[in-house]
């Protein structure tokens, strides 16, 4: 393998079509951020955007701004923006509540619409929360319904006309593993099974196209690659020709047909704005409109483009700096077969990880074993992933990991 010169280096950055977006982020000076398919980032309008809010609109203008300043109308105008990201029309996704809470919802109403099927099909390596809102829901519902968890690769072989939803990551979390989406919609359409996917690791990472994949239900996050903030809200999507017939299970006053008619019998909005609840939380709101709006100015195919690059070329500087000390890869080894990241496999992930971050490169653990980098195309540069290498060899090489204070877990990992 051809050792990498600085030179190397400073051409892929000079090459990057992407690289003036990194000033439009408040990144603290010094650090290598690897953690962005966990929480994105701050940009720097968003800020700006909040006091705006916050103190001419919340604080001069009070409650008459859900109607001059057009608060009632977010959920529906930032999810027909996360709409452009998504390959969908803008009257088919909103922004709702928790990518769990969405994901119950649909499910359920997926379920409602296919009475004569019990089974929900998934994936053991499925994100935790998804399994289990997926388990909660079927013992909730009782009356036979079941989950049913196969490997990735027997998916395709599982489908059966007792499966009434499909219910995937286009990403796994863990590893990065990417999901032919279109493939595997086609293969359960064929045995008549609703399919809802979760677009969490993909949503503003790569191209998705949800309308020409013919996707009936999608979820995804707002606070990891669309840089919404911490707890950022969800959005939901789901196909316009189901719209109508779908009967979610939350039903909360602004999925009324007529929310202030404060009528004592629900009747369902029509289209998308059945799939609201509650009132919406419109500071949260603002500030994932931000981050979309920046992540609408790039190309999502430049985007895919540097993220592939970017996998390939840290993949080879680990080799190259770690040699016989080298993580593991736990992602697909083919740029085409997994989303923006790269997970390496060590015995000591989680000192290793901690000990990198002490030295000023964020990346996560994920147990039992992940040391997982996440790759924003948006905000981080070739130069980045070659200092993060660079470090990750000092540690191995050294043992810096081995310390009381990097075994020590938080909450958080």
């Amino acid at each position: 393998m051809a050792l990498l010169c600085p030179d190397e280096i400073t051409q892929l950055d000079s090459a990057d079509p992407l690289a003036s977006f990194r000033n439009r982020f408040a990144l603290p000076e010094g650090i290598v951020y690897l953690d962005g398919n966990s929480l994105g980032p701050l940009p720097r309008e968003t800020p700006q955007r909040l006091q705006q809010v916050v103190e001419d609109q919340w604080g001069r203008d009070l409650i008459r701004s859900w109607n001059t300043h057009g608060w009632i109308d977010l959920p529906n105008r930032v999810g027909a923006k996360i709409a452009r990201l998504l390959g969908a029309s803008e009257d088919e996704v909103i922004v709702a509540d928790s990518t769990s809470v969405n994901l119950f919802k649909l499910a359920a109403a997926a379920l409602r619409e296919m009475p004569h099927r019990r089974v929900i099909l998934t994936e053991a390596s499925n994100f935790p929360t998804d399994l289990y809102m997926l388990q909660g829901l079927a013992n909730f519902l009782g009356d036979g319904h079941q989950v049913r968890l196969v490997p990735p690769q027997d998916i395709e072989k599982a489908l059966s006309e007792e499966v009434a939803l499909l219910c995937l990551s286009q990403v796994n979390f863990r590893t990065g593993a990417l999901h032919d989406v279109a493939s595997v919609t086609r293969a359960a359409h064929r045995h008549g099974c609703l399919v809802l996917w979760d677009l969490a690791h993909s949503a503003g990472a790569l191209p998705v196209e949800l309308t020409a994949w013919k996707v009936d239900l999608a979820v995804g996050c707002g606070y990891k690659f669309l840089n919404g903030g911490p707890g950022a809200p969800s959005f939901a999507y789901v196909r316009r020709e189901l719209q109508d017939r779908l009967e979610q299970p939350l039903q909360g006053w602004l999925g009324h047909r007529a929310p202030f008619a404060f009528e004592p019998t629900y009747r369902p909005a029509p289209g998308i704005q059945r799939i609201l609840c509650g009132t919406p939380p419109i500071l949260s709101l603002v500030a994932l409109e931000s981050g979309v709006d920046l992540l609408l100015e790039a190309d999502l195919t430049e985007i895919r483009a540097k993220s592939m690059a970017m996998g390939d070329f840290f993949i080879r500087l680990v080799k190259q700096r770690c040699g016989d000390l080298a993580p593991g890869l736990a992602s697909p080894s083919e740029a085409s077969h997994r989303g923006s990241q790269i997970s390496l496999r060590h015995p000591q992930a989680f000192a290793i990880c901690q000990a990198w971050i002490a030295r000023g490169v964020i990346a996560d653990f994920r147990a039992p074993d992940i040391l997982r980098c996440g790759l924003a195309p948006l905000y981080l540069s070739f130069g980045d992933l070659w200092r993060a290498s660079q470090l990750l060899g000092e540690i191995l090489e050294s043992e810096a990991w081995n310390r009381p204070a990097f075994f020590r877990r938080s909450s958080v990992t």
